[in-house]
């Protein structure tokens, strides 16, 4: 497969007319970079930066010498930060991309009452994606739109003719990002099937003409009866790409030794995409339960070698109903995986299975086993591979908790950002666990801009340390209303902040760029990069990210630093979905205590805003408080045309029926009650998975 063209004339997803990714000013960065950096580290260590960075962005220094650079290269590229920003997020990080990089999407749990209903369920879905990707092939997808700031922009479509033709192609130092071409070869006509660690080639396009749904389904009770076959069975081979990318990397090389593991990775690596058909995980499946299934698949000794990880969408259906979508991230940002999900959801409701109507093809062929050769090396690698990803399994430590104390319709009527809000809150929430501020990531997008991606959303600001303080000191001294101004003062930074973000004039892109540009300069790194505050900025011990659906389902990806927190946010009108990570081994760190802390300062902050509302009237806020933007959630989707949700009686019921609940259909457990008896029910009941 040809390398992902970079050739900025071509429109891969309809970017004309986008403008392209501007250049902050240096001094804006820096400056910048000197605020965000203060009350994050000692004074000692502030001074000396402070002195660092005034060297470099000196008139006639290194600094302006490398701007200038960045200049001519933003004039010759679509994009002058893409390259150096997959390399360095994603392509050359060397850790496993379970957990570590690949985030998964759960569905609502279904119910199957029997087998056959699994792969029903799996057939219904498959028709689904051969029906979005041809809306891709045609380039027929309606424009996403931005919203809130700079609302009615049109966004980069690229991302998203990524999913089902992109690969990730393992390297000893550094990975390859690759896809399929038309003008090259063939467009892709099958996808792999995943079944008791098994691989299967199904074709769903056979004598010219796509499967119907009964011919999927024939196909796939075909493959669970081969798979069923112990003397037919072979290594897992999929464990394999669990492991370190390096490590991966020297298996694959000793696998492309022998010609029948070639064909084998050749029809992987090219095929639309994976459907795994997972075993049950075991009884009593919970939120919790599901989210790690998704991201790890329970190990060796449950569905860990049920995946092909270097897929970008690996679609899940187990027959316990624990389903969803395991993505590999360096194709495409957490929305498009968002919208390419709610699509095939809304058509598995709005499409009533064809299982009975249409004519089947004669003769099927039979779906065909993807054979391995195993020598000894490769024995040894695979358990290799299953050791590091047992480690993994136990290591994760996860929290899916869904909060029903209030949702995005309260924060709104506090004329606040409900995405600004609740970046607070984690401030408030690591700030009580941890008694520190540090380095915060949010993910904003920048898909205005000309194959744009994201940036980082710094929210660690001092103005929500100020408030975080005020919040903790226990000073009775500091009155509701100062605690108030403080809460506003850190939810105008934040959405500031977001704005700079999300029309390209960030600070971390920039600073990447010009690290980058210096070494492809052959200059020495330059001090600023080198410095220790450098290193701990971006040490990014809270990673964060708003993912918002239409459907009850959520987003889960783990930490991104051993001593740190994952955490991934849904807000909906009347409740709020929180996915919590962190690692067992590092004893800084709990995840069912973060989420505890989260609650009550939740808690704390809603009482704070109605004490405030009720005790005197406001004073009126600045219109950038007002501002519901961010990162992931700026799209528009279906032309601008607003979503209607979808009422009960629109869910038909094809065998089996799909279980898919709108965001407000969802049971509220706790109602907005008073602060004390409240924290104390939602905090023992709760609404913990």
């Amino acid at each position: 497969m040809p390398v992902l063209d970079r050739d900025p004339s071509k429109d891969l997803g309809g970017s004309d007319g986008l403008s392209k990714l501007p250049v902050p000013a240096l001094k804006d960065t820096l400056d910048m970079y000197l605020r965000c950096l203060k009350h994050l580290v000692t004074e000692e260590q502030f001074e000396k930066t402070q002195n660092i960075v005034k060297q470099f962005g000196a008139p006639g220094g290194l600094g302006e010498l490398l701007q200038n650079k960045l200049m001519e290269r933003r004039e010759n590229k679509a994009n002058w930060v893409y390259d150096y920003w997959l390399n360095d997020m994603y392509l050359t990080n060397r850790l496993a991309l379970p957990v570590n990089s690949s985030p998964a999407m759960v569905f609502p749990q279904q119910n199957f009452r029997a087998p056959i209903d699994s792969l029903r369920f799996a057939a219904h879905l498959i028709s689904g994606v051969l029906e979005y990707k041809t809306l891709l092939d045609a380039h027929a997808l309606p424009m996403d739109y931005a919203r809130g700031q700079l609302a009615g922009t049109p966004l980069c479509m690229e991302q998203y003719y990524r999913l089902f033709t992109s690969y990730r192609l393992p390297g000893p130092e550094r990975d390859t990002l690759v896809a399929q071409e038309s003008s090259v070869m063939p467009e892709p006509e099958h996808i792999i099937v995943a079944c008791k660690n098994q691989f299967f080639v199904l074709d769903v396009v056979i004598n010219f003409r796509r499967l119907n749904e009964r011919d999927l389904l024939t196909q796939l009770e075909k493959i669970v009866k081969m798979a069923g076959s112990e003397e037919e069975r072979l290594p897992p081979i999929g464990l394999l790409t669990s492991d370190g990318r390096a490590e991966w990397a020297e298996s694959r090389s000793v696998l492309m030794k022998e010609s029948t593991n070639r064909d084998s990775l050749d029809m992987i690596e090219r095929c639309m995409c994976l459907v795994c058909l997972d075993d049950s995980g075991g009884p009593n499946v919970t939120d919790t339960k599901q989210a790690m299934s998704m991201l790890h698949g329970g190990g060796v000794a449950k569905n860990g070698g049920n995946r092909w990880y270097d897929k970008p969408m690996q679609f899940v259906v187990g027959s316990d109903g624990c389903c969803g979508v395991v993505c590999e991230h360096s194709p495409f940002e957490g929305i498009v995986l968002v919208q390419c999900t709610e699509y095939l959801l809304k058509y598995m409701i709005g499409s009533p299975s064809k299982l009975v109507r249409a004519a089947s093809v004669s003769e099927l062929p039979a779906p065909r086993r993807l054979r391995w050769k195993c020598t000894p090396e490769i024995h040894k690698l695979l358990a290799a591979s299953t050791d590091k990803l047992q480690r993994l399994v136990r290591n994760l430590d996860m929290d899916v908790h869904k909060f029903y104390g209030y949702g995005k319709e309260f924060i709104k009527k506090q004329k606040m950002s409900p995405d600004a809000y609740i970046q607070v809150a984690l401030q408030l929430a690591y700030y009580k666990c941890h008694g520190r501020p540090v380095s915060t990531y949010e993910s904003a997008s920048i898909r205005r801009f000309q194959e744009g991606r994201v940036d980082n959303i710094r929210s660690a600001t001092p103005e929500a340390l100020a408030f975080v303080k005020a919040m903790t000191d226990g000073k009775l001294s500091t009155s509701d209303t100062e605690k108030r101004d403080k809460l506003h003062s850190a939810i105008t930074a934040q959405t500031k902040y977001t704005i700079l973000a999300i029309t390209g004039m960030a600070i971390d892109n920039h600073l990447l760029g010009l690290r980058e540009i210096a070494q492809e300069l052959n200059i020495e790194k330059p001090e600023i990069f080198k410095d220790e505050a450098y290193l701990i900025s971006n040490q990014f011990i809270l990673s964060t990210s708003q993912v918002p659906t239409t459907v009850e389902m959520f987003c889960c990806y783990g930490p991104v630093v051993p001593n740190g927190y994952g955490a991934c946010y849904n807000p909906q009108s009347d409740h709020i979905i929180f996915c919590v990570s962190s690692f067992r081994d590092s004893p800084q760190t709990c995840s069912e205590e973060f989420v505890k802390v989260l609650v009550q300062g939740l808690l704390e902050m809603r009482d704070l805003c109605n004490r405030c509302n009720t005790g005197s009237n406001p004073k009126e806020r600045p219109k950038g408080q007002t501002l519901e933007m961010h990162t992931q959630t700026e799209t528009n989707w279906h032309s601008k045309t607003e979503e209607k949700p979808m009422e009960p009686t629109d869910i038909q019921s094809p065998l089996p029926q799909v279980l898919v609940k709108t965001a407000d259909q969802t049971k509220v457990e706790a109602q907005t009650q008073t602060s004390s008896q409240e924290e104390s029910r939602v905090l023992k009941n709760g609404s913990k998975s």
